[in-house]
């Protein structure tokens, strides 16, 4: 069975992060050795839809956590039973798939409670009376097969097991002070006891040793509409082996139940475990009507398994999945600064200065021989373009260029034509709220102890927001009180004029202000020339904060 490894992009994907983590998957999943399954860690913005939709591409499934959950261990996949089922049948399905509890669901599939090995013992070794069958509400069905009886006859209309438990060891004269109506009968092959009994309208007679039942004995039950049982087991054996019969719902524990979702987290269940003393708890898929789908009990929780992971466009862990530090690191194809990612054993490690993640995965693949579908040449393609917001970005290199080029001519895309209907369609602002841009395109930085939190927003018309900067800013201000982030920058950047408005607020922001020779104006300041996050905001930010830091 090949290993599942996850291909991850960083937080708030951008079309670069996105793009990457599919193209990656496809080569990877060619190689045959690994089921590499490419994931996201949000909402696609507006460019990226358009992208995937544009080359026919699937976006990836969303993954909130890579953390061990219930779904990730070899707990035990056993069917629930039926409440029907006897005791005897419950021991033997323990038995057969070394269990020491089934799962028991009522007449909707849905859980109504647990029977345990412990539950049966109690229940032999509690002295039931020998009303016992009728207050279970045993069935034929259960005897027969407790008894591996076979059917001497049985009326259409079965009487009511509701009567009492007697085995017929005495003088016919004496019998008739015990019998009633309904009563189960055990006994041997003597007629006078068993007519005796059938005509004081028993429900049940059960025949010992397989002997032969007499045709007069069979037409008067017939009669009487008595059911006749023929067992192979004698007398003894017989009264000890029938309460086996009962019911597993008789005994099974139907309250105070504890159960797992196959979505719990492995962390919160090992809690819950701490805190209650069963072998085993019922773990039910909450995505399927709760269906129960196995038992998990602690000796599954003994686990060193760990989720796989490739992370693309991003090595930093503010802007990683969730529960990055409890999984196993792969590899990490990047284009950004080195950060703070630690692995335990030596990994792959590719990290370059180009302009989009996605042109190093197209160079991986050129490198191998390997040419990529059309699709996915044209998704690294439109990636490598916004980017690099087709070359006017400072981050925008010549292998850019090349690799671009290269993709554009197996995808047949018209790379200019396609810029302007992909610009067009990522930057437009209508509708947009202050939270979705705000969302759309952040990161989140540590520089010298400080969180950092930057947004960008690509844009034709940065005049349309000049209406919405006063919410934005609001909540900018409330984002960073809630998050700590003691600066918080929106770059509103003009495609064409190649220029972006920074709008920033938190405790340092007048330090943003200077680190670009500029003063703030109501919350933000003009600067010609600057398009990239990386490239151009987070290393001057960098330097003062350093700076003070030094002083």
């Amino acid at each position: 069975m090949k290993e599942t490894v996850y291909i991850i992009g960083h937080k708030n994907p951008d079309s670069d992060s996105i793009c990457a983590a599919l193209a990656y998957a496809e080569y990877k999943n060619a190689t045959g050795d690994i089921n590499a399954i490419p994931v996201r860690l949000g909402d696609m913005n507006r460019e990226t839809k358009f992208i995937l939709e544009y080359f026919g591409v699937e976006p990836p499934t969303v993954l909130e956590t890579v953390r061990i959950s219930v779904e990730d261990l070899d707990f035990d996949k056993i069917a629930p039973v039926s409440p029907d089922i006897s005791l005897r049948k419950a021991l033997e399905l323990m038995k057969k798939n070394n269990l020491n509890c089934l799962p028991v669901i009522d007449e909707n599939e849905q859980l109504s409670g647990i029977v345990t090995v412990s539950d049966i013992i109690g229940a032999y070794i509690d002295v039931w009376d020998n009303g016992i069958l009728g207050k279970a509400g045993t069935t034929i069905d259960n005897i027969k097969d407790t008894l591996a009886a076979e059917i001497i006859t049985i009326p259409e209309k079965i009487k009511p097991i509701t009567g009492k438990l007697l085995v017929l060891a005495m003088e016919p004269k004496s019998i008739g002070e015990y019998i009633e109506e309904n009563d189960i009968i055990i006994c041997g092959n003597r007629k006078d006891a068993q007519e005796l009994a059938i005509n004081r309208n028993i429900s049940l007679m059960i025949v010992t040793g397989s002997m032969k039942t007499d045709e007069k004995i069979i037409k008067i039950a017939q009669q009487k509409g008595v059911t006749i049982l023929s067992t192979p087991y004698d007398t003894f054996t017989t009264s000890r082996l029938i309460t086996q019969s009962v019911p597993i719902s008789h005994v099974m524990t139907k309250e105070d139940l504890v159960v797992f979702t196959l979505e719990d987290l492995v962390d919160d269940v090992k809690d819950t475990m701490s805190q209650t003393r069963y072998r085993s708890y019922p773990v039910i898929d909450d995505n399927n009507n709760n269906k129960v789908v196995g038992l998990i009990s602690r000796y599954h929780l003994i686990s060193n398994m760990k989720k796989k992971v490739i992370l693309v466009d991003h090595n930093e862990r503010s802007q990683s999945v969730d529960g990055l530090e409890e999984c196993e690191i792969l590899e990490i194809i990047d284009h950004h600064r080195v950060a703070d990612v630690f692995t335990s054993n030596p990994i792959y490690f590719r990290n370059e200065p180009v302009g989009s993640t996605s042109t190093i995965i197209g160079s991986i693949l050129f490198e191998n021989g390997r040419r990529p579908s059309k699709k996915i040449a044209g998704v690294l393609a439109a990636a490598i373009i916004s980017d690099t917001l087709l070359f006017r970005s400072p981050t925008s290199t010549n292998m850019d260029k090349i690799i671009l080029r290269r993709l554009a001519s197996i995808a047949n895309l018209d790379i200019e034509k396609f810029a302007m209907e992909m610009f067009k369609a990522g930057t437009s602002l209508v509708g947009r709220t202050p939270e979705e841009l705000l969302k759309q395109d952040f990161k989140k930085f540590t520089i010298e102890d400080s969180n950092i939190g930057i947004a960008q927003v690509y844009t034709m018309d940065p005049d349309s927001l000049k209406d919405m900067k006063s919410d934005l800013i609001s909540l900018m201000e409330q984002l960073s009180k809630e998050q700590g982030y003691s600066i918080f920058i929106l770059m509103l950047t003009d495609i064409f004029k190649e220029a972006s408005e920074m709008i920033v607020v938190g405790q340092n922001k007048e330090l943003v202000a200077k680190a670009f020779g500029k003063t703030l104006d109501n919350d933000s300041f003009y600067v010609p020339d600057v398009l990239s996050r990386k490239k151009q905001v987070v290393p001057p930010i960098t330097n003062i904060l350093t700076n003070l830091k030094e002083l």
